[in-house]
């Protein structure tokens, strides 16, 4: 008689001399789950549903958020020009309109209220309170190596020490949480337990035995999704030496100028691949069920980041969010660009918009094409916000939020809409549905007592 398959933890981790790997959620943990995927309402959650939050910061220009053709029901049948990247995922995406936050607006106050959403004082810097996704983390962090991820872009240009405009996540209404910048160091706290490991040497390499005895007690299934996940981590591992040797080249043939911060070891000087590299990061701590909260910052709140890699883009993004002014001699500007006209510089804002939602189509798919042992994708059981603080970057609008919503909150949120409030409706609302999602039900947030309803 055979004998029965032996269970695992949840938690498990491979451990090797100084190293640990959590794993994905495998067969062989705990009870065996049924392969059709649930349907929870709104307040109940699987424990394994994650949420992140994704922040851009400068705004989007007026109308260039708006899906071009949305059914009587609400379904969205084409996105606009400057929304193509989102096109191929559209069915996972739900497009808000007339979402607002009243109580925060400008760089600094939008950014620090995005996930508090009260009241500001800038003289104090002092939020509301506790940001939602750590409302969340003290809910479900300790059923996860880390309660959460704090992850952003490294800033450059003027503001990128300025502590309001760096931090949508709150410990507490006086204590914005630290930012993860580096991609090494985020692989880190993932995956090693102790700094004395040369950084040559793979991580893998020293767990891999760990990894084989697993292996042999494993279904055919979850031998080759190890598999699959242990050359995943390698193949990050190499992007990050090749990063270093980027840095170092970089470095010694002089291409660092004085309009960049200088990178860290480890940091990529192509932008493409540092956020590129940063998403693969909260994609393998979803994937390791390493933290089940992250918040992504795609820059600080006021960037003046150059995107002249862009096809017929130049200026900061900063000044590009200030379209109607072209001169080139307002405060906003480098006092050297100009541009010929507002429909131009307007153009090279919306560019710059789509870029990132180029890089957030990314995650959708990445998320989409990684199972779960129940046959769900990682997107299904993931909730995804996505947009900025500001509305009209321009006149650094609060009203009408570019925000979208993607993932399926473990099976709450149908894709493919296009959700238009009646009213000008308080993020908060908002919040509160997503925070269901991860079995937060609160009686108020920001004011308000109802979540938004989404169907």
């Amino acid at each position: 008689m055979n004998s029965r398959p032996r269970r695992i933890s949840r938690r498990t981790v491979l451990r090797g001399t100084g190293a640990a790997i959590a794993l994905p959620l495998l067969d062989i943990m705990g009870a065996p789950v049924s392969a059709k995927p649930s349907n929870p309402q709104p307040g109940t959650t699987k424990n394994n549903n994650r949420i992140a939050y994704l922040y851009f910061p400068n705004g989007v220009a007026k109308g260039s958020w708006e899906p071009e053709k949305i059914a009587e029901d609400g379904s969205i049948k084409k996105l606009n020009r400057w929304m193509q990247p989102l096109e191929k995922v559209k069915e996972h995406l739900i497009v808000t309109s007339n979402l607002w936050t009243p109580r925060g607006n400008g760089h600094g106050a939008g950014t620090a209220t995005w996930l508090t959403d009260g009241g500001y004082d800038g003289r104090k810097i002092e939020v509301n309170g506790m940001s939602v996704d750590q409302i969340v983390a003290n809910k479900v962090g300790d059923q996860t190596l880390l309660p959460s991820l704090e992850l952003s872009i490294k800033g450059e240009g003027y503001f990128t020490g300025n502590l309001p405009r760096n931090s949508i996540s709150w410990l507490n209404r006086k204590t914005p949480l630290s930012r993860e910048t580096e991609p090494r160091s985020v692989f880190d706290r993932m995956f090693r337990t102790s700094d004395g490991i040369g950084i040559d040497q793979s991580v893998v390499d020293m767990v891999i035995e760990n990894a084989k005895s697993l292996q042999r007690s494993g279904s055919r299934a979850d031998r080759r999704k190890i598999d699959e996940y242990l050359q995943s981590i390698r193949s990050i591992e190499k992007r990050l030496a090749f990063a270093d040797e980027r840095v170092n080249q970089a470095l010694h043939r002089g291409e660092l100028t004085d309009t960049l911060t200088r990178p860290e070891p480890g940091i990529p000087t192509n932008h493409f691949e540092y956020v590129r590299l940063m998403i693969d990061m909260l994609v393998l701590a979803f994937w390791a069920d390493a933290t089940r909260v992250c918040t992504f910052m795609m820059d600080h709140g006021q960037s003046n980041r150059y995107f002249d890699f862009i096809p017929e883009c130049k200026g900061t993004w900063h000044a590009l969010s200030h379209y109607r002014d072209i001169s080139g001699r307002t405060e906003d500007d480098d006092g050297k660009i100009s541009w010929d006209t507002m429909e131009s510089k307007r153009n090279m804002y919306n560019r710059v918009t789509r870029w990132h939602h180029e890089q957030f189509a990314y995650l959708v798919n990445r998320l989409d094409n990684l199972r779960e042992p129940t046959g769900e994708t990682l997107l299904q059981n993931t909730t995804l916000c996505y947009g900025s603080s500001l509305s009209d970057g321009h006149a650094h609008g609060e009203r009408d939020l570019p925000l979208i919503i993607a993932g399926g909150g473990g099976g709450v949120f149908k894709g493919g809409q296009h959700l238009k409030c009646r009213r000008p409706t308080s993020m908060s609302k908002l919040h509160l549905t997503l925070m269901e999602t991860m079995g937060v039900k609160l009686s108020e947030f920001g004011g308000e007592q109802s979540p938004l309803e989404i169907g």
